[in-house]
């Protein structure tokens, strides 16, 4: 396995609606087993293809916490079939927003259609954690961050201090 660059917003890729993948085979077993290293090796609990560059339908998710034992998730061409009425708000971060986070209102449960590791097709409920960190990586593979779900100015203001973060540390050129 591979860590994979992780792409930072403010960058035109991560607003990309990622291509459904004609089915899970070992190409894409190794996209999600390297991006659930990359995630781990970033600290993370969810990442989606678009985040590392691939305009795929894939995500891979882990909340256990700390001290549990890991629960990776690896889904293909994830689709949110139902979603309760009611709603719960959570703080949320992002690995290609790093060090920002939010309150975002979502659905409290949802029900998903996916293509599971060994191709089969699945259905799951998620509730909780794991409810809101699907719909956030389900969210990056139609180009919507979670920043998107928030006031504009409380939006431009992550954005501008991510723009500024990476003019910082992008190389000088020579004139």
């Amino acid at each position: 396995m591979a860590q994979l660059p992780i792409i930072t917003a403010p960058d035109p890729r991560l607003k990309i609606k990622a291509r459904p993948v004609p089915a899970v085979d070992d190409k894409i077993r190794r996209l999600m087993d390297d991006m659930l290293d990359t995630m781990y090796g970033a600290i993370g609990v969810g990442l989606a293809a678009p985040q590392v560059g691939q305009s795929s339908r894939v995500i891979v998710l882990d909340v256990a916490r700390e001290g549990e034992k890991p629960q990776p998730l690896k889904l293909a061409n994830p689709e949110i079939i139902w979603h309760s009425e009611e709603l719960m708000t959570g703080n949320e971060g992002c690995l290609s927003l790093p060090e920002h986070y939010a309150e975002v209102t979502r659905p409290a449960a949802i029900r998903l259609r996916y293509l599971d590791y060994q191709n089969e097709i699945r259905e799951m409920e998620a509730s909780g954690l794991l409810g809101m960190c699907l719909q956030h990586e389900i969210d990056h593979l139609d180009g919507i961050l979670f920043v998107d779900h928030i006031s504009a100015l409380k939006r431009g203001m992550i954005l501008r201090k991510l723009a500024k973060a990476k003019r910082s540390r992008a190389p000088a050129t020579a004139a």
